[in-house]
């Protein structure tokens, strides 16, 4: 017998008329009539192929094939209840899981309040983030193990519906103690220092080399990392100048040791949220959308905390 022929309201039948120890009883409990209670136990027999009830004076007990059955049929339920709860969340107008894809960058410095805000007004909402760079965070929204994306765009794909949230402006990072670079802070400047940058392949420094290569510039950074933070860190401890997102300098850094300046000309990156075309809208999804877009708004309007 395979498992999808075996009718779980039978099941339920049988596992009532067992606990109550009787036809009439369980038809009560039911809502149904003895005879289509007799009715349900004889199919469910027919389709295991064994007798499932006998009769002990005038209570229905058990056959030992029916004592076994009743042991599964336990786990069954169990499973099943699991399977109803799992998939509860996802019932059209409810909320569920929201499996978000980003940069560390906004990991740190966007989503938090952002998060924070999801978690205040929807307590059932699960949100799942997932940091990577540009490349693979859209090749997993491709194949759907990722909502969506806040990646740094183009996003490049047919399958992709893209929406810009605001610009970043690039700011370059100087140790304080190291002396100020000119108000203007140009490629031809930046060339005659060290510079530590993001590492080669990812949007962010893609960006930054065609900010120097416009200008005639091949630079060849002092140190290449994968992290924004590790970036502030060094040029803290005087070991060149770094060109970051202002996304990731926060107004703790006008007390530190860091001094930051915008660049000459002016250089940034558009943020933006990545979806496939064909992504059915839950509540939950709609709401992360909504609560990312209004906090783009903020940010774009410069109501976010900058440096």
């Amino acid at each position: 017998m395979r498992p999808r022929n075996l009718n779980l309201d039978h099941l339920d039948t049988f596992t009532q008329v067992i606990e109550l120890g009787s036809f009439s009883a369980t038809a009560d409990r039911l809502n149904l009539t003895q005879p289509a209670v007799s009715l349900q136990i004889r199919q469910l027999e027919k389709r295991l192929g064994v007798r499932l009830i006998e009769r002990v004076g005038k209570r229905a007990t058990p056959t030992p094939a029916g004592a076994e059955l009743l042991l599964h049929a336990r786990r069954i339920f169990e499973a099943t209840t699991a399977a109803h709860d799992a998939i509860a969340p996802y019932v059209e107008g409810s909320i569920s899981r929201v499996r978000i894809g980003t940069g560390a960058t906004a990991c740190i410095h966007f989503l938090p309040p952002v998060l924070r805000e999801l978690r205040r007004q929807f307590t059932s909402l699960e949100v799942i983030v997932n940091t990577g760079n540009s490349v693979d965070i859209l090749k997993q929204v491709e194949e759907n193990t990722l909502d969506l994306g806040l990646v740094t765009l183009p996003a490049p794909g047919r399958m992709f519906e893209v929406t810009p949230l605001f610009d970043d402006e690039f700011v370059v990072l100087s140790p304080r103690k190291g002396g100020m670079l000119p108000k203007a802070v140009t490629p031809a400047v930046l060339a005659r220092h060290p510079i530590v940058l993001h590492e080669a392949g990812s949007q962010t420094r893609r960006i930054v080399d065609d900010w120097f290569a416009e200008a005639g510039f091949l630079v060849k950074p002092a140190m290449e990392l994968d992290s924004v933070e590790a970036i502030k860190e060094l040029v803290g401890a005087g070991l060149g100048c770094g060109v970051v997102p202002r996304m990731a300098v926060d107004g703790a850094y006008k007390a530190s040791n860091l001094l930051v300046q915008s660049l000459s000309p002016r250089l940034s990156r558009k943020i933006g949220l990545v979806m496939r075309r064909d992504k059915p809208l839950h509540r939950g999804l709609r709401e992360t959308v909504s609560a990312l877009r209004r906090a783009a708004s903020g940010f774009s309007e410069g109501k976010c905390v900058r440096a």
